[in-house]
Protein backbone atom coordinates (compact mmCIF):
# COMPACT_ATOMS: atom_id res chain seq x y z
CA UNK A 1 0.00 0.00 0.00
CA UNK A 2 1.48 3.54 -0.77
CA UNK A 3 2.37 5.80 1.87
CA UNK A 4 -0.30 8.83 2.21
CA UNK A 5 2.11 10.98 3.24
CA UNK A 6 2.73 13.60 0.32
CA UNK A 7 5.53 13.78 -1.82
CA UNK A 8 8.05 17.02 -1.38
CA UNK A 9 6.85 19.58 -4.08
CA UNK A 10 9.41 19.84 -6.58
CA UNK A 11 7.81 22.29 -8.80
CA UNK A 12 8.61 21.21 -12.99
CA UNK A 13 12.30 22.33 -13.04
CA UNK A 14 15.64 21.43 -10.81
CA UNK A 15 19.28 21.17 -11.01
CA UNK A 16 21.51 17.89 -10.84
CA UNK A 17 24.92 18.81 -9.35
CA UNK A 18 27.74 16.54 -7.87
CA UNK A 19 27.60 16.44 -4.28
CA UNK A 20 31.47 17.22 -4.10
CA UNK A 21 30.91 20.73 -6.64
CA UNK A 22 27.98 21.77 -4.28
CA UNK A 23 27.78 25.25 -1.97
CA UNK A 24 25.56 26.97 -0.09
CA UNK A 25 25.91 29.51 -2.39
CA UNK A 26 25.11 27.28 -5.49
CA UNK A 27 21.63 26.32 -3.49
CA UNK A 28 20.85 29.69 -2.77
CA UNK A 29 21.46 30.85 -6.08
CA UNK A 30 19.33 27.62 -7.73
CA UNK A 31 16.49 29.02 -5.26
CA UNK A 32 16.68 32.74 -6.21
CA UNK A 33 15.71 31.86 -9.99
CA UNK A 34 12.99 29.78 -9.42
CA UNK A 35 13.79 26.00 -9.39
CA UNK A 36 12.10 23.97 -7.18
CA UNK A 37 14.16 21.24 -6.03
CA UNK A 38 18.24 20.37 -5.94
CA UNK A 39 19.09 16.91 -6.62
CA UNK A 40 22.85 15.78 -5.41
CA UNK A 41 24.67 13.18 -6.92
CA UNK A 42 26.60 10.89 -5.18
CA UNK A 43 25.50 11.83 -1.92
CA UNK A 44 26.46 9.70 1.36
CA UNK A 45 24.22 8.06 4.03
CA UNK A 46 24.57 10.68 6.85
CA UNK A 47 22.81 13.29 4.76
CA UNK A 48 24.82 16.42 6.12
CA UNK A 49 25.66 18.07 2.52
CA UNK A 50 21.31 18.39 1.62
CA UNK A 51 21.30 19.44 5.58
CA UNK A 52 23.78 22.19 5.16
CA UNK A 53 21.80 22.66 1.77
CA UNK A 54 18.54 23.12 4.01
CA UNK A 55 19.50 25.28 6.16
CA UNK A 56 20.95 27.89 3.02
CA UNK A 57 17.49 28.36 1.83
CA UNK A 58 14.18 28.88 2.50
CA UNK A 59 11.60 26.61 0.50
CA UNK A 60 14.23 24.81 -1.84
CA UNK A 61 13.43 21.08 -2.36
CA UNK A 62 16.79 18.70 -1.68
CA UNK A 63 16.87 15.33 -3.08
CA UNK A 64 19.58 12.67 -3.00
CA UNK A 65 20.10 11.46 -6.65
CA UNK A 66 21.64 9.35 -5.19
CA UNK A 67 22.39 7.71 -2.19
CA UNK A 68 24.11 3.95 -3.14
CA UNK A 69 22.18 1.35 -1.23
CA UNK A 70 25.48 -1.04 -1.26
CA UNK A 71 27.72 2.00 0.62
CA UNK A 72 24.81 2.76 3.42
CA UNK A 73 22.67 1.13 5.84
CA UNK A 74 18.71 1.67 6.00
CA UNK A 75 19.63 2.12 9.50
CA UNK A 76 22.09 4.80 8.68
CA UNK A 77 19.63 6.01 6.03
CA UNK A 78 16.78 6.34 8.47
CA UNK A 79 18.34 8.44 11.57
CA UNK A 80 19.21 10.79 8.52
CA UNK A 81 16.22 11.02 7.19
CA UNK A 82 14.78 11.60 10.89
CA UNK A 83 17.36 14.52 11.66
CA UNK A 84 16.66 16.36 8.79
CA UNK A 85 12.68 15.78 8.84
CA UNK A 86 13.00 17.54 12.43
CA UNK A 87 14.82 20.76 11.09
CA UNK A 88 13.24 20.91 7.87
CA UNK A 89 9.87 18.81 7.69
CA UNK A 90 8.31 18.28 4.21
CA UNK A 91 11.51 19.53 1.95
CA UNK A 92 13.86 16.20 1.69
CA UNK A 93 13.41 13.50 -1.29
CA UNK A 94 15.61 10.63 -0.29
CA UNK A 95 16.79 8.88 -3.51
CA UNK A 96 18.48 5.76 -3.56
CA UNK A 97 19.82 3.77 -6.02
CA UNK A 98 21.51 0.29 -6.79
CA UNK A 99 24.62 1.72 -8.69
CA UNK A 100 26.77 -0.32 -11.30
CA UNK A 101 28.20 -4.06 -11.06
CA UNK A 102 31.26 -2.44 -11.74
CA UNK A 103 31.73 -0.30 -9.11
CA UNK A 104 30.76 -2.30 -5.72
CA UNK A 105 32.46 -5.46 -5.20
CA UNK A 106 29.38 -6.59 -3.10
CA UNK A 107 27.11 -5.89 -6.04
CA UNK A 108 24.16 -9.08 -6.30
CA UNK A 109 20.31 -8.44 -7.85
CA UNK A 110 19.44 -5.02 -7.53
CA UNK A 111 15.72 -5.41 -7.53
CA UNK A 112 16.03 -7.68 -4.62
CA UNK A 113 18.41 -5.08 -2.55
CA UNK A 114 15.71 -2.41 -3.21
CA UNK A 115 12.92 -4.25 -2.13
CA UNK A 116 14.67 -4.99 0.85
CA UNK A 117 16.01 -1.91 1.57
CA UNK A 118 12.57 -0.17 1.15
CA UNK A 119 10.74 -2.84 3.73
CA UNK A 120 13.79 -1.61 6.32
CA UNK A 121 12.91 1.68 5.54
CA UNK A 122 9.42 1.44 6.06
CA UNK A 123 10.02 -0.59 8.70
CA UNK A 124 12.02 2.35 10.88
CA UNK A 125 9.68 5.05 9.98
CA UNK A 126 10.61 6.20 6.52
CA UNK A 127 7.27 7.23 4.28
CA UNK A 128 8.06 5.52 1.12
CA UNK A 129 6.61 8.50 -0.78
CA UNK A 130 9.43 10.72 0.70
CA UNK A 131 11.79 7.77 -1.37
CA UNK A 132 12.69 7.62 -4.84
CA UNK A 133 14.21 5.12 -6.85
CA UNK A 134 17.04 5.15 -9.65
CA UNK A 135 15.08 3.38 -11.90
CA UNK A 136 16.00 2.71 -16.15
CA UNK A 137 14.39 -0.35 -16.70
CA UNK A 138 10.75 -1.46 -16.52
CA UNK A 139 10.82 -3.62 -13.57
CA UNK A 140 12.61 -0.83 -10.84
CA UNK A 141 10.21 1.48 -12.91
CA UNK A 142 7.05 -0.60 -11.84
CA UNK A 143 9.11 -0.30 -8.12
CA UNK A 144 9.39 2.67 -8.14
CA UNK A 145 5.83 3.32 -8.89
CA UNK A 146 4.00 1.17 -6.79
CA UNK A 147 6.05 1.50 -3.44
CA UNK A 148 7.96 5.01 -3.60
CA UNK A 149 7.05 8.33 -4.62
CA UNK A 150 8.67 7.44 -8.05
CA UNK A 151 11.44 7.36 -9.97
CA UNK A 152 14.39 9.61 -10.95
CA UNK A 153 16.00 8.12 -14.01
CA UNK A 154 19.49 9.25 -14.99
CA UNK A 155 21.34 9.81 -18.68
CA UNK A 156 18.30 9.34 -20.71
CA UNK A 157 16.91 10.96 -23.64
CA UNK A 158 12.41 12.21 -23.86
CA UNK A 159 11.81 8.80 -25.34
CA UNK A 160 12.86 6.89 -22.24
CA UNK A 161 10.61 9.52 -20.50
CA UNK A 162 7.68 8.59 -22.39
CA UNK A 163 8.33 4.72 -22.25
CA UNK A 164 8.74 4.97 -18.10
CA UNK A 165 5.78 6.96 -17.77
CA UNK A 166 3.67 4.37 -19.75
CA UNK A 167 5.34 1.62 -17.78
CA UNK A 168 4.38 3.79 -14.24
CA UNK A 169 1.31 4.92 -14.78
CA UNK A 170 -0.20 8.65 -14.87
CA UNK A 171 0.10 9.23 -10.69
CA UNK A 172 3.86 8.60 -9.78
CA UNK A 173 6.39 10.77 -9.88
CA UNK A 174 8.51 10.69 -13.22
CA UNK A 175 11.69 12.76 -12.39
CA UNK A 176 14.60 12.61 -15.46
CA UNK A 177 17.94 14.40 -15.29
CA UNK A 178 19.02 16.10 -18.63
CA UNK A 179 22.55 17.34 -19.56
CA UNK A 180 22.58 20.21 -20.94
CA UNK A 181 25.76 22.78 -22.29
CA UNK A 182 24.65 26.42 -23.37
CA UNK A 183 26.71 27.05 -26.79
CA UNK A 184 26.11 27.08 -30.18
CA UNK A 185 29.41 25.37 -31.14
CA UNK A 186 28.30 22.36 -31.85
CA UNK A 187 31.53 20.65 -32.56
CA UNK A 188 32.74 22.11 -28.33
CA UNK A 189 29.48 20.99 -27.07
CA UNK A 190 30.35 17.38 -28.86
CA UNK A 191 33.76 17.50 -27.33
CA UNK A 192 32.94 18.14 -23.63
CA UNK A 193 29.62 15.26 -24.39
CA UNK A 194 31.99 12.72 -25.23
CA UNK A 195 34.13 13.12 -22.58
CA UNK A 196 31.25 13.14 -20.27
CA UNK A 197 29.35 10.38 -21.20
CA UNK A 198 32.07 8.03 -22.34
CA UNK A 199 32.70 6.72 -18.60
CA UNK A 200 28.96 5.48 -18.56
CA UNK A 201 29.58 4.15 -21.49
CA UNK A 202 31.65 1.52 -19.60
CA UNK A 203 28.88 0.72 -17.67
CA UNK A 204 26.43 -2.17 -17.97
CA UNK A 205 23.11 -0.55 -16.78
CA UNK A 206 23.86 2.18 -19.12
CA UNK A 207 25.12 0.32 -21.64
CA UNK A 208 21.60 -2.09 -21.59
CA UNK A 209 19.07 0.63 -20.86
CA UNK A 210 20.64 2.70 -24.11
CA UNK A 211 20.32 -0.27 -26.33
CA UNK A 212 16.57 -1.09 -24.95
CA UNK A 213 16.14 2.35 -25.79
CA UNK A 214 17.36 2.25 -29.62
CA UNK A 215 20.67 2.61 -29.84
CA UNK A 216 23.23 0.11 -31.36
CA UNK A 217 26.76 -1.16 -30.21
CA UNK A 218 28.15 0.72 -32.93
CA UNK A 219 26.50 4.42 -31.92
CA UNK A 220 28.12 3.15 -27.66
CA UNK A 221 31.64 2.48 -29.29
CA UNK A 222 34.82 4.64 -28.31
CA UNK A 223 32.82 7.24 -26.13
CA UNK A 224 29.61 7.43 -28.46
CA UNK A 225 28.58 8.62 -32.06
CA UNK A 226 27.37 12.37 -32.48
CA UNK A 227 24.16 11.34 -32.77
CA UNK A 228 24.12 9.34 -29.17
CA UNK A 229 26.06 12.76 -27.61
CA UNK A 230 23.21 15.25 -29.11
CA UNK A 231 20.54 12.38 -28.30
CA UNK A 232 21.80 12.62 -24.57
CA UNK A 233 23.33 16.60 -23.95
CA UNK A 234 21.12 19.10 -24.92
CA UNK A 235 23.53 22.19 -26.43
CA UNK A 236 22.71 25.72 -27.90
CA UNK A 237 21.14 28.79 -26.56
CA UNK A 238 19.25 28.82 -23.87
CA UNK A 239 15.70 28.44 -25.56
CA UNK A 240 17.13 25.06 -27.49
CA UNK A 241 18.18 23.70 -24.01
CA UNK A 242 14.25 25.12 -22.82
CA UNK A 243 13.47 22.93 -25.88
CA UNK A 244 14.35 19.49 -24.71
CA UNK A 245 13.16 19.93 -21.04
CA UNK A 246 9.64 20.42 -22.33
CA UNK A 247 10.03 17.36 -24.70
CA UNK A 248 11.01 15.40 -21.47
CA UNK A 249 7.83 17.16 -19.88
CA UNK A 250 5.66 16.99 -23.20
CA UNK A 251 6.70 13.07 -22.80
CA UNK A 252 5.28 12.32 -19.34
CA UNK A 253 7.88 14.03 -16.92
CA UNK A 254 7.00 15.85 -13.87
CA UNK A 255 10.02 17.50 -13.15
CA UNK A 256 13.13 17.94 -14.92
CA UNK A 257 16.82 17.87 -13.25
CA UNK A 258 19.09 20.11 -15.51
CA UNK A 259 22.73 19.23 -14.94
CA UNK A 260 24.57 21.70 -16.51
CA UNK A 261 28.08 21.16 -18.35
CA UNK A 262 30.69 21.37 -18.37
CA UNK A 263 30.93 20.23 -14.90
CA UNK A 264 33.90 22.26 -13.79
CA UNK A 265 32.29 25.97 -14.37
CA UNK A 266 29.62 27.66 -12.36
CA UNK A 267 26.50 26.58 -13.22
CA UNK A 268 24.82 29.78 -12.10
CA UNK A 269 25.20 31.65 -15.28
CA UNK A 270 23.59 29.09 -17.50
CA UNK A 271 20.97 28.54 -14.79
CA UNK A 272 19.59 32.03 -15.15
CA UNK A 273 19.84 32.11 -18.52
CA UNK A 274 17.42 28.99 -18.60
CA UNK A 275 15.20 30.53 -15.77
CA UNK A 276 14.80 33.69 -18.53
CA UNK A 277 14.00 31.80 -21.00
CA UNK A 278 11.14 30.08 -18.88
CA UNK A 279 10.09 33.21 -17.83
CA UNK A 280 9.47 34.37 -21.02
Amino acid sequence: MRNTITRPALGRHGVWRPSRTTTPEIAAGVERFGFGALWLGGATADLELPEQLLDATEHLTIATGIVNIWRSTPDELAASFHRIERRHAGRFLLGIGAAHPESVAEYRSPYTALVETLDALESLGVPLQRVALAALGPRVLRLAAERTAGAHPYLTTPDHTRSARAVMGRDALLAPEQKVMRSTDAAAARHVGHKVVAPYLELTNYRANLRRMGFSEESLADGGTDDLIDALIAHGDAAALVARLDAHLEAGADHVAIQVLPGRDDPLPTLAAIAAALAA
